[in-house]
């Protein structure tokens, strides 16, 4: 029997493998989740590895029914869910102008509606074990430009999202917390960069070291660090914590 099971998004790569990777010592089972079968393969490797059970569920969470699918696979599997971590979403960074209505579509579904549904099907385990969920946003939910308008767009929705769930967590006794990264140098920002740097004249040596110059920060986050906030947030140290946004950032933004 298990006594402690997570659902990890997005596992696949990135923060959302390094975060079930590092659940892996904290609970017993995690099912991880996303769209690449051969990734997903990989990260499961590790979290056994690393000393927990784990389900290979590879799906695509911006189709309506995925959702339940993935709830019953998992509780089909470890009969119980303690913790839902929603990180999956790539969303195009796109300018406002030239986006397209199918590139806002597909970042709403997987993102906003992806992760809605999601917490929807697993709130009946959540609220029978006094678990907890985290959503993932990011910081250009607080500063959205027009080089990125949907990002941060769809960032904000998701910390509004997760405030509405955690008001209704407080009577059911399930935690809600969102979490705004800045910059992390993973695999999708590296190939951002590979793409970015010869299109403006530059090495992508220097197209690395531009963004945390202008930025105002002294380098890059990994994927291990945002993973360690995650398994504090989904900690019994922090259960208490809920309806609140949590940001790490190298001090990227400057307001209060």
């Amino acid at each position: 029997m298990v006594s402690k099971v997570a659902i990890v998004t997005g596992a696949s790569q990135g923060i959302g493998r390094s975060t079930a990777v590092r659940l892996a010592r904290d609970f017993d089972a995690i099912a991880v989740v996303a769209r690449n079968r051969e990734q997903l393969e990989q990260t499961a490797a590790q979290v056994r590895e690393a000393g927990a059970q784990a389900l290979v569920i590879d799906i695509d969470l911006s189709r309506a029914e995925a959702a339940r699918q993935v709830v019953e696979q998992t509780l089909a599997a470890f009969g119980r869910i303690d913790a839902l971590l929603n990180i999956a979403g790539a969303v195009p960074q796109v300018d406002l102008f030239e986006m397209t209505d199918e590139q806002w579509e597909g970042g709403l579904a997987l993102k906003l509606h992806g992760a809605r549904r999601l917490t929807i099907e697993a709130w009946p385990a959540l609220k029978a074990s006094s678990g907890a969920v985290v959503l993932m946003s990011g910081n250009s939910a607080v500063f959205p430009k027009a080089p990125y308008a949907a990002v941060g767009t769809i960032n904000a929705a998701i910390v509004a999202l997760a405030k509405a769930f955690s008001d209704r967590g407080i009577a059911d006794g399930v935690q809600v917390n969102s979490v705004l990264p800045g910059a992390v140098m993973t695999g999708r920002r590296q190939s951002y960069l590979e793409r970015w740097a010869p299109l403006h004249h530059v090495s992508v040596e220097e197209a690395t070291a531009k963004f945390p110059a202008e930025a105002g920060i002294a380098r890059y986050g990994t994927p291990e660090e945002i993973a360690e906030l995650m398994a504090f947030i989904v900690s019994p140290g922090a259960h208490w914590m809920t309806g609140t946004t949590l940001r790490m950032d190298g001090g990227e933004v400057k307001s209060i």
